[in-house]
């Protein structure tokens, strides 16, 4: 070989060597970089300022209750590792509702959560966890105006929220979803918040429920809103304005967002195809059967279908109880979610067996055959 071309191999190899280092470097740090980045919480305390917010009888104020409890959440969670906590307010000042919604997108946040306490001219009580939605009933808005109406104190609010009038049903109905894609991890959230509330604190269980929050339109990450009672309930009323129930409620709140972290870290690393390799490791230990592998492998694909709806999910594991790999394929109107993809019939069935484990009870098994569902039974007998 000549050995100038002999050369010329040689450093485009090197080079070639060089460069492939370089792109897994900088791979394994990104990584790395991703793993040890911060779980960023935000607390909005509701109100402030010259918003009290709700006020009872005994003039106890729905900002300085809310105030409290988020103060609470915070120290709870900064003791917490690889965690950190932004504030929307640590002191009694008004603060803009667009202005909240800034502080989170500005910090990249994973959760915005924002305190509140209710009131009503009875003696309604208990908890109730909302997150973002245009659900129309009577009730919900009344719920969301209350809310909302706090921007008809800030200035320039025409200007800052393009009109949005928080007297109008037709404005809140009208609040385009920008969080559309982060509506599951929040009523998630929601839920996992909410349950405490009513196994742990012993509150009257109002539910999760959606309604058109400005605060929460605002956001761009899993958001909640906490109603976390009724200061207008004489005991409730006295419960939220004690130390003891303001740290109750911060323990509760705390304790849900760690369990849904967790949750989420779960999900995120789980793998179906990890849990399908650990039952084949388990079967392996049974006495090998004397069918012939083939008897159970035929001409088609077998999926199992774990879901069927109008929503358009995006097929994240967290989003479906921590199964990975899941595709979501469109018949006309309505989106149908599939794990699984063998000819293998027996394996199938293990998959399904795993799919009921995480809780989709009704799950089947379907089968396809060059892109075009077909009859399971039809593909069983024929073979």
């Amino acid at each position: 070989m000549n050995s100038q071309l002999f050369y010329k191999i040689k450093t485009r190899t090197n080079y070639n060597r060089f460069f492939v280092f370089i792109l897994l470097y900088l791979f394994v740090n990104h990584a790395l970089l991703a793993q040890n980045k911060d779980f960023v919480v935000v607390l909005d305390a509701g109100h402030g300022g010259k918003d009290p917010g709700k006020v009872n009888s005994h003039n106890a104020k729905e900002k300085e209750i809310a105030l409290s409890i988020v103060l609470r959440v915070g120290k709870l969670l900064e003791e917490e590792n690889n965690l950190k906590v932004v504030y929307t307010r640590k002191t009694d000042v008004f603060v803009d509702l667009w202005e909240r919604g800034r502080i989170a997108n500005k910090a990249d946040a994973n959760l915005f959560v924002s305190i509140h306490c209710n009131a009503h001219n009875s003696q309604a009580s208990g908890a109730e966890t909302w997150v973002l939605g245009t659900h129309a009933n009577s009730r919900n808005f009344e719920v969301a105006k209350a809310e909302n109406s706090v921007i008809l104190l800030e200035d320039n609010y025409k200007t800052n929220y393009k009109g949005f009038d928080p007297n109008s049903p037709e404005s809140v109905i009208g609040l385009t979803l920008m969080q559309e894609e982060y509506l599951d991890q929040s009523i998630q959230l929601a839920s996992i918040i909410q349950n405490g509330f009513t196994t742990k604190l012993n509150r009257v269980n109002r539910g999760v429920k959606q309604a058109g929050f400005v605060v929460l339109h605002q956001t761009y990450m899993p958001s909640v809103l906490i109603e976390t009672g009724f200061i207008t309930n004489n005991a409730e009323g006295a419960y939220l304005n004690s130390d003891a129930g303001q740290q109750k409620f911060a323990e509760s709140i705390y304790k849900g967002i760690i369990k849904y972290r967790e949750q989420l870290t779960l999900n995120t690393v789980s793998n179906i195809n990890l849990d399908i390799a650990q039952v084949k490791k388990r079967e392996s230990s049974k006495p090998v059967p004397t069918r012939d592998v083939e008897e159970s492998t035929y001409d088609a694909e077998f999926k199992v279908q774990i879901a069927s709806g109008s929503r358009k999910l995006e097929t994240h594991a967290y989003n479906f109880n921590g199964l990975d790999n899941v595709e979501r394929i469109q018949f006309g109107a309505t989106y149908k979610y599939f794990v699984g993809g063998t000819s293998d019939y027996s394996r199938i069935k293990e998959i399904l067996q795993l799919v009921k484990s995480k809780g989709y009870t009704s799950a089947f098994i379907v089968a396809f055959r060059n892109g075009d569902k077909v009859s399971v039974d039809d593909i069983l007998k024929k073979s």
